[in-house]
């Protein structure tokens, strides 16, 4: 007699663009649920071939029926926006430990946890120093997440995720900051930033699911070593437009809010060897170059 074995299930939180990437990669392949707090969505979600679940994470009592629902779980929802703690995945893990725990968990973090490297390049080996709440909010996260794996079970995977672009990604190409002629800084102040394509980081996070290895932290970044206004000035080449003013940090400080202050106030280059080797990923746009206008 034959056993046949049903797929397993995803849950994806945090459904945005690189969420919905990752349903069009999958292409119905597993079933996938998706947790929205936005009814007008559903629609959307559905199309994409998922099944909406309607559930906040600033709603505890919302999420009561994730427990037992997945055996894969992808967690792309970002924390709160303010405080040193994300009560938010506290609130997801809480209900995924009602019910048995899923196989594996992969959640997108960021790279701003390492706070300012001074340009060194370094692997996830590195300790994490957050210079900002944001950061800190990701490491608290992260700390909890490895705690839910080690104490459940379950196989996390920690992507450190630097800025995100695409072409069709709203928000998310330098075109539309040099549209608004936006200035970048002196090379003499500048910052090396790190880069990743949002169809590669949707590969990333499916890799992960699969292949990641028990409480890993892995930089889900391309092979580019940046300062931030070459990233710029190639960006305005590739588009066909005036490449952005020079200013000094000096000149930033007085113009810029501290929000886009903090963007330029971090300098460092990642190693992604773990993302190639251990995940098995080829990525697609290993650099700006070939993903800006893919």
């Amino acid at each position: 007699m034959t056993v046949r074995h049903s797929p397993p299930r995803l849950l994806v939180v945090g459904c945005g663009d690189v969420g919905m990437r990752v349903l069009r990669l999958l292409g119905g392949r597993l079933p996938v649920l998706a947790l929205s707090s936005s009814p007008a969505r559903f629609a959307a979600l559905r199309a994409a071939g998922a099944r909406p679940l309607w559930g906040d994470l600033d709603r505890p009592d919302s999420l009561a029926r994730l427990a037992g629902q997945a055996d894969l779980v992808l967690h792309l929802a970002p924390p709160p926006g303010q405080g040193a703690e994300d009560y938010r995945t506290l609130n997801l893990l809480r209900a995924l430990a009602r019910g048995p725990a899923p196989r594996a968990l992969v959640y997108a973090s960021t790279t701003g946890v390492y706070g300012n490297a001074g340009g060194a390049r370094f692997d996830e080996t590195r300790r994490v120093a957050p210079s900002t709440e944001r950061g800190q909010r990701r490491v608290d996260a992260e700390q909890r997440l490895r705690w839910f794996g080690a104490r459940f079970g379950t196989r996390v995977s920690l992507l450190r995720v630097p800025g995100i672009y695409a072409l069709d990604r709203a928000g998310g190409h330098p075109r539309e900051r040099l549209a608004r002629g936006t200035p970048v800084l002196a090379r003499a102040d500048d910052v090396y930033t790190n880069h990743i394509h949002a169809d590669d980081l949707a590969r990333a996070c499916i890799a992960a699911l699969w292949r990641g290895r028990a409480q890993r932290v892995l930089h889900a970044c391309d092979d580019s070593e940046l300062l931030m206004g070459d990233y710029f000035d190639l960006a305005a080449d590739l588009c066909g437009l005036p490449r952005p003013a020079r200013i000094t940090r000096a000149e930033a400080a007085a113009q810029m809010s501290p929000l886009q202050l903090s963007f330029w106030s971090e300098s460092r280059r990642l190693d992604n060897g773990r993302l190639k080797k251990e995940l098995r990923l080829k990525l697609r746009y290993p650099h700006p170059e070939t993903g800006l206008l893919a």
